[in-house]
């Protein structure tokens, strides 16, 4: 149709076939001659065509079926081809999922080591180094990884009981982050047993809190004396017991048996720590017999290796009998002690008074309060570092390595006048459980320089006005302070330093202002009054930290009651 189409635009006369002929219908004549002469007549020639167009036709349906097949078959191959694409990835996907776990997870316990190693590890450190040695070492593993991790080995759960209610949370936090890493069952059933135990300390750090530590004391004693020293299937038993107890429907304290029910579950925790701190010691001392055996062995071949070089040059003769007579004669012309070898006894009744108040120790008393001393060291398995007492320092000492726009504040701050109901603050408290920082060993600890003012003034209110007056004034009562705390010579400048109220349980009067910042600067507190304070700038508000300099002024709040 589209070459009919096509052609009716041309003509006989102007066409660009020059084809005179062109609106004829085509025959061809020499075929038909040939026809005639094979004798064939006009109706078997069309039938001839007929059946040949026919065949033509069919032919083209089988090689657009056999098309349609490719082509069916090309896409079925190219889907199989990119299913298996899609697998294959999703597998290297999920490989590299699995080493990245793993690598993250070896990360882990290299920072441990380097951590024990520069002796500022944390309580997780000891308890993930420990645990490499729950299977027996592998005597391809390179040994020279180990060197500074000689440690002390003892029961995993005993490292909570040198720690401070924050390092108990930091510890729960590092196992719930190895829990997610680790993909060995028994390392998992280790880290699942130290959750148990670790959320049972804050479980009973809270409740310490809620209802004071002689009472909860007193409920521990009475759990532990009834579970300490069972083993673990005895514990399964009565667990079992208990829970048959709990749903014989017999009138029980609920309450007692099921807490009772709580700590048998830690305890048989605990159990299972105990069991596998077993294997670890036993395969620690295998590691440690199997080193020293090797560098015995070592030794010895040194020593062979040397002897051999000293014979080989002539120089080695062995030992005879008169060498031998000879040394026995030296060892028996070794003159006896006599008296006179020491020095005299010194005369008390000598010495200066000072001298004569101090305490005499026997050597053997010494020695054996020395050994006592150390064997509780020993014993324990996680010691935390105390806060070093604070060093007084001259102002000019300070002022020397201090900045210098800092030291100008300082010390425009202390010579400024002060109003008639302004005083010196400068009470610092203690702080109850101080902070071990975790950069002792790298900064010299040292508190901070301040100078600070309390705001005093009258309360005018209706009793006040009623009972006093300007010739008798009340009490003073404190109305704000001002706090002004220096820290010149912060490590990280772009931390300012921070503060926060501490409140003591039974004391509503007073709280505790708690500062602390980085390095190398402890944590200092004061104690004020319990009152709200007032934000507004316009009332004196300020909290700011400029040039080294943390400025903390604020006024308590001042209520009106109207009829």
């Amino acid at each position: 149709m589209r070459q009919v189409a096509e052609l009716s635009i041309y003509s006989a006369t102007d066409n660009p076939f020059h084809d005179v002929n062109l609106g004829q219908q085509f025959r061809w004549h020499k075929k038909n001659e040939k026809e005639k002469k094979m004798g064939l007549s006009p109706a078997e020639a069309e039938r001839r065509d007929a059946i040949r167009r026919q065949e033509a036709k069919e032919e083209l349906e089988r090689l657009n079926h056999r098309r349609a097949e490719r082509e069916a078959e090309q896409r079925l191959r190219e889907e199989e081809e990119l299913r298996m694409q899609r697998l294959a990835e999703s597998a290297q996907m999920a490989d590299w999922i699995a080493k990245d776990g793993d690598f993250q997870l070896e990360q882990e316990r290299t920072r441990a080591a380097i951590r024990v190693k520069e002796k500022r590890a944390k309580a997780v450190d000891f308890l993930a180094l420990n645990l490499r040695y729950v299977n027996p070492i592998d005597d391809n593993d390179d040994e020279s990884e180990e060197a500074g991790l000689e440690i002390d080995l003892d029961e995993p759960y005993n490292i909570l009981d040198n720690l401070s209610p924050d390092q108990v949370q930091e510890l729960h936090d590092d196992i719930e982050h190895y829990l997610l890493l680790e993909k060995n069952e028994v390392n998992i059933e280790f880290w699942t047993n130290m959750m148990v135990v670790c959320k049972d300390r804050l479980d009973r750090i809270k409740s310490d809190q809620r209802l004071g530590l002689e009472a909860a004391a007193a409920v521990e004693s009475d759990v532990t004396a009834l579970l300490q020293g069972k083993s673990y299937d005895h514990l399964l038993a009565l667990q079992r017991q208990i829970q048959a107890k709990l749903t014989s429907g017999e009138p029980v304290d609920t309450d007692y048996w099921e807490g009772l029910l709580k700590k048998l579950l830690v305890w048989k925790s605990k159990a299972k720590l105990k069991s596998l701190h077993e294997v670890v010691v036993r395969n620690r001392l295998e590691q440690l017999r199997k080193r020293q055996r090797d560098e015995a062995l070592q030794a010895q071949e040194e020593l062979l290796e040397g002897v051999a070089n000293v014979a080989s040059k002539g120089k080695f003769r062995p030992p005879t009998v008169e060498t031998i007579v000879g040394q026995k004669t030296v060892e028996e012309a070794v003159e006896p002690y006599e008296r006179g070898m020491s020095p005299d006894p010194v005369d008390i009744t000598k010495l200066p008074h000072e001298e004569r108040q101090v305490d005499i120790v026997l050597e053997s008393d010494d020695k054996a309060s020395l050994m006592k001393l150390r064997r509780s060291v020993a014993d324990s398995r996680f010691i935390t570092k105390a806060t070093q007492p604070a060093v007084e320092t001259v102002d000019v000492e300070a002022a020397s390595g201090a900045d210098l726009a800092s030291e100008a504040l300082y010390r425009a701050e202390a010579e400024r006048d002060m109003d008639e109901e302004e005083e010196l603050f400068n009470l610092e408290e203690n702080i109850a459980r101080p902070t071990a920082y975790n950069w002792e060993d790298k900064y010299r600890p040292r508190k901070p320089r301040y100078f600070n003012r309390v705001h005093t003034g009258y309360e005018w209110n209706k009793y006040n006005q009623t009972h006093y007056d300007t010739d008798n004034p009340p009490p003073k009562v404190v109305q704000g302070y001002k706090f002004n705390i220096f820290y010149p010579d912060l490590i990280d400048k772009s931390k300012a330093p921070t503060y926060k109220i501490v409140k003591e349980p039974g004391n509503e009067d007073t709280v505790l202002l708690h500062f602390s910042a980085g390095p190398p600067y402890e944590d200092i507190a004061f104690r004020i009054v319990n009152r709200e304070w007032e934000y507004s700038h316009k009332r004196g508000f300020r909290s700011s930290f400029d040039r080294g300099c943390l400025s903390l002024w604020f006024n308590f709040r001042r209520n009106f009651y109207r009829k």
